[in-house]
Formats: structure tokens, sequence, C-alpha cells
């Protein structure tokens, strides 16, 4: 092959591999046209922006809700203490949870409570009497309920009175 030939066959070449490219930008260009005469489609409004409202707190003075109150190990505990003293009365041996109230008893002047335990018993409880194994002392009778304050731990190694009552089973 001459030289000239080679020549002429390196510009054939170039002829045919640029016709490709430009073949290749043709369909581009004319995509292109056609994605700008198509409309565009709708935006959404942006979201209205809520002015801010400032919040001044004015709690300082009221009790933090993180911190233990005076029911549990604060200042005021100290007076709520189980009395290690005095004579355990018969129905402090059982929980509360098995004890039912039966009924009530009016007699000399006094109304009485009915208290149930397990064994089948029936006692007569008055305002001031223990019951069940919380240091529960009896607050009221009344013809539906005893009602009670028991003297629980609180966690933090002190006290609090916590109120509890045997409502009456029909």
């Amino acid at each position: 092959m001459t030289l000239h030939s080679k020549t002429l066959l390196a510009a054939a070449t170039l002829a045919l591999v640029l016709s490709g490219c430009s073949g290749r930008d043709d369909e581009l260009d004319a995509f292109i046209a056609a994605t700008k005469k198509e409309g565009g489609g709708d935006v959404a409004p942006l979201p209205e922006v809520k002015p801010y409202q400032s919040f001044t707190y004015e709690a300082q003075s009221l009790r933090s809700p993180f911190l233990p109150g005076s029911p549990g190990g604060g200042a005021g505990a100290q007076s709520v203490r189980p009395d290690s003293k005095r004579n355990r009365e018969f129905l402090e041996q059982f929980s509360l949870d098995t004890l039912r109230m039966v009924g009530t008893l009016k007699l000399g002047g006094h109304q009485y409570g009915l208290v149930k335990t397990k064994d089948g018993l029936v006692h007569r409880v008055l305002p001031g009497n223990h019951l069940g194994q919380s240091e529960g002392k009896i607050v009221t009778i009344e013809p539906s309920r005893i009602s009670l304050v028991e003297i629980v731990p609180d966690g933090l190694g002190g006290y609090m009175e916590r109120p509890a009552s045997l409502a009456l089973n029909e």
C-alpha cells in the first residue's frame, strides 16, 4: 500500500467515526428540543410558616416534677414512719387483698366494720384499728367501705402515706 492510499484510508475511517458521533448528538438535540416544548408541571406552594410563639415559664415556685417531693424522701418525710414499738393487731398478719368487708354493725353507739379473713372468720373493727401488712390504720367506716391509710416505703429510704380501702362485697 502506498502512502497516498494509507492517508485516504485513514481519512475515510475518520469520516466514518465522526459521522457515528454526530448521529448520537442529533438524537440528543431532538430529545432536548422535545422536552423544552413540553409544558412544565405544577409545583405545590410552600407551606405557610407560622410565627414563633414564645412561652414564659412561670412555675418556678412549684415543686419540680423531676425531684422527689415531700411524700417521699423530702424534708417532711421524717414525720411519717411506722411505729415499731406498737403491739401488732390480729388482722395485721393478713395482706389487705385477702381481707373482705362483709358488712357493718351498729352496737352500743359505735359503728363497727365487719371484716372476713381468708380462713372464714369475721372480725369487728373500729376507726383506729390496724389491718393489713402495710401499717394500715382505719380512718372511717361507712356502710359500703372501710377507709384506711397505709404507711409504705417510698423507694428512696423514707416512707409515705397511701390511702386504701376495703369495699363491701355484695
